[in-house]
């Protein structure tokens, strides 16, 4: 192989792991000023000018930070299991497209590691894998506590993987490619999917939630009930490690919901300057990361039982009548183009239905 094009993978395996390094300790400034300003508040404002220096202020802290390894842990595993659950959050952004290609010199330069025919495969693939560390981390610690919170984690990722697969077949078909840059490509001239597909954009964006542990999904870790849940006995760098990948999956689930549905990388003049792209990729997932921050600073951290209920009995229903809808309205538009404007119709329909149910299911709940 060139030794050109080795050196062009590290310099950009090291570009991407820096920043999503970096974005993790600004996503932890980020959610909290944005915290205490929904709840009327300061927020970190001391290390540094607007508290810019806290992130850094944290790093250090928790370095020097004794570790404590419980007496009766399995300790290989114990010490493992924070590393199997950051290395998934990182790998998995290697075939995310950031920008398109451009011209450097004699060779053309893709603004992504790993540019595979079977991109979508890969992030379902490593998607799965993350939840083996937490799973590992509760187990490890020989308290019950953390392994209810690594068995909950297992069953949650089981309940909405399938829900999180089906919302990636929406797009594969609107893309028609399993190939990220594909599926990008096919929004070109503002035809983003999010408009043909709203309520597979919803979906997806739900599964997601619930796939990294958020609110109002956030029951692995609930405190009222499990103390911290899986990482209960970790402090130090091993918790750092577990609080890393939490952010640093928060960043790239944005990123993928942005390829999928939110035109990735396109945007005005980015084919006259393709270094534009993660420009639009950026203000992308900071748009979808506020609303996630959001999310968990209005709403409650849903019942145990209803989240299991909601994934099975809603979501997954729901996903497969979206996934039959924009197949029937992708084969209707190949006989007039503009039928393909039935997909979000019939779609949003079938949404406000289960909205319906799940009405209906909570106001029987509540009288029974």
């Amino acid at each position: 192989m060139d030794w050109t094009l080795w050196l062009e993978l590290v310099i950009k395996a090291l570009v991407l792991i820096f920043a999503l390094l970096g974005g993790f300790a600004y996503l932890t400034w980020y959610e909290r000023r944005l915290l205490a300003r929904f709840q009327s508040r300061l927020g970190p404002n001391r290390a540094g000018p607007f508290g810019l220096l806290q992130p850094i202020a944290d790093a250090v802290k928790l370095i020097f930070k004794e570790e404590l390894t419980p007496a009766k842990a399995y300790k290989l595993v114990f010490f493992l299991a924070p590393i199997m659950t950051l290395v998934p959050s990182v790998i998995i952004a290697a075939v995310i497209p950031w920008g398109p290609p451009f011209q450097l010199g004699d060779r053309i330069v893709t603004q992504s590691i790993a540019d595979i025919n079977v991109g979508v495969l890969f992030l379902m693939s490593i998607a799965s894998i993350a939840v083996y560390g937490i799973v590992l981390a509760g187990w490890s610690s020989n308290n019950k506590y953390a392994m209810l919170g690594g068995l909950r984690s297992a069953a949650q990722m089981i309940s909405y993987e399938l829900t999180l697969g089906l919302a990636f077949v929406v797009a594969i078909l609107l893309g028609n490619s399993m190939n990220l840059t594909d599926i990008v490509e096919a929004q070109r001239d503002g035809r983003w999917f999010v408009l043909v597909q709203p309520v597979g954009a919803l979906i997806l964006w739900i599964a997601t939630l619930a796939e990294v542990n958020r609110h109002p999904f956030d029951m692995p870790e609930a405190e009222q009930e499990l103390t911290a849940g899986y990482h209960t006995e970790y402090s130090g760098m091993k918790f750092a490690l577990f609080f890393m990948a939490e952010y640093q999956k928060m960043i790239v689930v944005s990123a993928i919901l942005a390829t999928l549905f939110f035109g990735g990388y396109l945007g005005p003049w980015v084919d006259r300057w393709p270094l534009l792209g993660p420009v639009y990729m950026f203000l992308k997932i900071v748009i979808l990361l506020f609303i996630m921050i959001w999310v968990r600073a209005t709403w409650p951290r849903i019942r145990y039982d209803r989240l299991m209920a909601f994934g099975w009995k809603v979501l997954l229903p729901l996903a497969l009548a979206v996934v039959m809808i924009t197949a029937v309205g992708i084969l209707l538009a190949e006989i007039n183009p503009w039928m393909i404007w039935l997909i979000p119709i019939f779609s949003l329909i079938a949404g406000a239905f289960a909205s319906l149910m799940i009405d209906r299911s909570l106001r029987r709940k509540a009288y029974a």
